[in-house]
């Protein structure tokens, strides 16, 4: 394909240059010959012999200078031609490791015309690939380590149970049980992320007021709040105001945000939920006290299957989903997310844009 490509733009710089070479001869022929024929008449001299010199000298100038201009004009045309079409022949062939599952390959960048700018479009849609690949490996990785737990535990009790080692109690069948409540809930966690990562095909925005949302899912919360004896606050802006967004995927949030400050948080703490507005932006923070997370733990909480503790224990139940759960619905209303420490207390906010209603057609 190269080949053909440089050929067909060799081919029409030299169909150029002929052009111009035959206009330039006929000029010759019917102008410039006019005129000196004109010439030698008006000072008497005999035209035949001077001018048929005049022809032969243009024309054998003129056929030198077309081959020299032919040849410097192929020359250079190739040379550049060839460097311009180099980025592409690699493209071409990254192309083709990137089908293969290499995604390690980059295009150099060495201009910045608009090759160059595809070669940068090219390389960050190699790096984005490159991410979606790891990504997809390392879920499939976190997911076999999460699902291998509760069925190596299922697997034993229940070979146990028919070799005749463990004696059946109710102790052992609510062990089971809570092994399977485990893999369930862990599948409907992987369920919820994937939705989540195609909320952005399927919003449906209504007038919402994020004010009513959480104190309905405060409601729901109460009985687990109260187990642990947390001290709940709100503080809401003053002049709140309805926005468009999904509701349901913003309860979502919100369940998510809640039920993380309610298990990380130690019974007797306290958990505070307060809203700020901001020019065409909502803010909602969660604080929660206590905690074990890190500051080196602070950039990931946001990454599917991340838990803080190193050891992966699971006696506050969860594989990690929840926060990337809320991570992939924010981003999909066009918002963020974060998180810091502040004083022994964790923070986790989100920002979603004031969108404005549909116009009536």
């Amino acid at each position: 394909m190269k080949n053909r490509l440089l050929w067909k733009l060799l081919g029409i710089n030299v169909l150029v240059i002929a052009f111009v070479i035959i206009m330039v001869w006929l000029a010759v022929d019917y102008l410039a010959a006019g005129y000196f024929m004109t010439l030698m008449e008006k000072y008497n001299i005999s035209p035949t012999s001077s001018h048929q010199m005049f022809l032969s000298a243009v024309h054998r100038y003129l056929l030198w200078a077309s081959v020299g201009a032919l040849v410097l004009a192929v020359g250079f045309s190739f040379f550049l031609m060839r460097r311009t079409l180099h980025p592409l022949t690699q493209m071409t062939a990254i192309t083709s490791k990137i089908a293969s599952g290499d995604y390690s390959a980059s295009v150099p960048v060495k201009s910045q015309d608009e090759v160059g700018q595809l070669a940068l479009a090219f390389n960050r849609m190699a790096e984005s690939l490159q991410k979606i690949e790891q990504l997809r490996k390392t879920m499939m990785i976190d997911v076999a380590h999460e699902l291998r737990t509760p069925l190596t535990n299922i697997k034993g009790y229940l070979e146990a149970l028919t070799d005749g080692v463990v004696s059946p109690s109710e102790e052992t069948f609510e062990l089971l049980q809570e092994e399977t409540s485990r893999l369930v809930q862990l599948v409907e966690d992987i369920l919820r992320l994937a939705k989540a990562d195609a909320a952005r095909a399927s919003l449906r925005k209504v007038e919402v007021n994020i004010v009513d949302l959480i104190s309905q899912m405060l409601d729901s919360f109460r009985s687990q709040l109260e187990e642990k004896e947390l001290r709940v606050e709100t503080h809401f802006a003053h002049g709140e105001k309805n926005f468009w967004a999904d509701p349901h995927h913003l309860s979502q949030v919100l369940q998510n945000l809640l039920q993380n400050s309610w298990q990380y948080t130690p019974s007797g703490g306290a958990v505070t939920i307060s809203t700020e507005l901001k020019p065409r932006l909502i803010k909602v923070v969660f604080t929660n006290t206590g905690g074990e997370i890190a500051d080196e733990d602070l950039p990931f909480i946001f990454e599917r299957f991340y838990r803080g503790e190193k050891s992966r224990s699971r006696e506050h139940g969860g594989a990690g989903l929840g926060l990337a759960i809320v991570k992939e619905l924010v981003e999909a209303h066009g918002g963020s997310v974060g998180a810091k420490l502040l004083n022994g207390s964790i923070q986790i906010w989100f920002e979603l844009p004031m969108d404005q209603p549909p116009r009536a057609d």
